[in-house]
């Protein structure tokens, strides 16, 4: 796709929550839950483009 470094830095350790959309980083790991509303539902940030 692109470069490994800009790969790494922009979805390395990103985790999305499912109830509110506010974007979690964390550099080991997905963490416990959102910082914002506190759920526990996370995902990854997707690496492809949404059509």
């Amino acid at each position: 796709m692109g470069f490994p470094e800009a790969e790494a830095r922009l979805f390395g350790g990103v985790w999305i929550c499912m109830n509110c959309n506010a974007r979690n980083r964390s550099v080991k790991g997905k963490p416990e839950k959102c910082r914002r509303c506190g759920s526990k539902r996370l995902r990854p940030k997707a690496k492809e483009p949404r059509k």
